[in-house]
């Protein structure tokens, strides 16, 4: 135990001399940074970070009340690690010049251009480098957290944080930087991502697929019912996502201007839209409408826009909007039931198959009136821009589902991913972490 302490204190010291030695001296207020972008841009960030903690309580609310501490864990636990990671060395591998499929190294431990206040020449021009930094980190954060909805209730948490660092290294970097980074490829024949359809979404969703084939079913799945516990806390959730999503996506702007006022409208009018037609649907075939089914369907309508928020106008936003519900509906509802996997939380029927349509919506709505940088999509004139859509999502596809699947057979190899049987019937909470949601006491007297 102490030579594992001294080992890891010893570690941090030598990454903060590295780091020490890497940075630049802090420079003097760039006269470049445009106060009102950064201030944007740091509200942004805070409003992306909040997303992680909703989305534990949208989790946590849908498993059983014995799983909750763990689901809110597993969620919780990325804001720690992938923050770390980040700054050490995946901001770098992420976006640093290197070349086509990976980022270089000079950035680990945010050196020399990183650190001071100067803006960056690359990627955010009138705001600190940092700031960008920082901001992109969110989505890094998020990102894995998505995941955990597919395998809750069935996973250590040992294994769920070896999982992370080696996801985090290998999976994540190289796709941000194909889509986000100035050198990559899916850049380079301008598939668009405004803010992360293919980055998080895909990626999240492919990812969580390849997880739970390894990882296998719920004991009990899928005769036993397993209703959420707590509504109340997965509508909250909803409306944190919903809330830190205008930063996600309107933050992507990195710029304080109309397009991020646009992107701010899709993204609120596209979840309006699913959430009402998600309602309609379970209207229509089960005769009353549910709150769990009217945030999955908000939720549905602001991953399908994602990808689109900076690129469509506020009408297109309805016409991805309305068939994301339908869509996400029918992945929810039939086909993870014809092809059986147990998504426990429908994080590949709302975000991998939400993600793929609003980025192949995109290839369809793209409207260069909206952003002048960005080409039209198929109903503008410009047919190829739905084949350049449609090569991103395979490639996020294949990256994600094909290295997590690996990732996922490693760490089973090494240390093992379910618990036993006897565990998962005394529930995660008390057997990973000895804790649980709710005390019970006798009223006395």
């Amino acid at each position: 135990m102490r030579k594992g302490v001294y080992i890891s204190l010893s570690s941090i010291f030598l990454l903060s001399i590295l780091a020490i030695f890497s940075s630049n001296v802090m420079a003097e207020d760039a006269p470049s940074i445009d106060k009102g972008d950064h201030a944007w841009m740091l509200v942004s960030t805070a409003f992306v970070l909040i997303m992680t903690p909703g989305l534990a309580l949208f989790y946590g609310g849908m498993v059983r009340a014995k799983n909750m501490v763990n689901t809110l864990w597993l969620s919780f636990i990325c804001m720690g690690v992938v923050s770390v990671i980040w700054v050490l060395w995946g901001y770098s591998l992420s976006f640093a010049p290197g070349c086509w499929f990976i980022g270089g190294l000079q950035w680990c431990v945010l050196g020399s251009g990183i650190v001071g206040q100067a803006p960056s020449d690359l990627y955010a021009t009138s705001i600190p480098h940092l700031t960008f930094m920082m901001f992109q980190g969110m989505f890094a954060i998020i990102t894995p957290a998505l995941i955990t909805g597919a395998f809750a209730e069935r996973m250590k948490f040992n294994a769920w944080l070896l999982l992370i660092l080696l996801w985090c290294t290998i999976v994540y970097p190289p796709i941000a930087h194909w889509v986000w980074s100035s050198e990559g490829w899916l850049l380079g024949i301008e598939s668009l991502d405004f803010a992360g359809g293919t980055v998080v979404h895909i990626c999240s969703g492919a990812s969580a697929l390849a997880v739970i084939l390894i990882l296998g079913k719920r004991k009990g799945y899928p005769k036993e019912a397993k209703p959420p516990h707590h509504l109340p806390f997965v509508m909250l959730g909803t409306a944190l996502l919903w809330f830190g999503w205008f930063g996600f996506n309107a933050g992507s702007a990195v710029t304080a201007d109309g397009l991020a006022a646009n992107a701010f409208v899709v993204t609120n009018t596209a979840a309006a839209a699913a959430a009402v037609t998600w309602s309609f649907i379970e209207w229509t075939f089960h005769k009353k409408p549910t709150i769990l089914g009217a945030c999955s369907g908000a939720v549905a309508g602001l991953v399908a826009i994602t990808p689109a928020a900076g690129f469509v106008g506020p009408m297109a936003s309805i016409g991805i909007g309305v068939p994301a519900a339908i869509l996400c509906y029918l992945a929810v509802a039939k086909m993870k039931k014809a092809l059986g996997y147990d998504d426990a939380l429908d994080v590949i029927g709302v975000h991998a198959v939400g993600g793929t349509w609003g980025a192949f919506a995109t290839g369809l709505f793209a409207d260069s009136l909206v952003n002048p940088a960005a080409p039209n999509g198929l109903f503008h004139g410009n047919p190829d821009q739905l084949w350049k859509q449609i090569v991103g999502i395979f490639a996020a596809w294949a990256w994600a589902f094909c290295i997590t699947a690996l990732l996922t057979w490693f760490v089973k190899a090494v240390m093992g991913i379910r618990p036993s049987d006897a565990e998962e019937d005394i529930g995660m909470d008390l057997t990973q972490h000895k804790e649980v949601s709710y005390h019970y006491y006798e009223a006395q007297g």
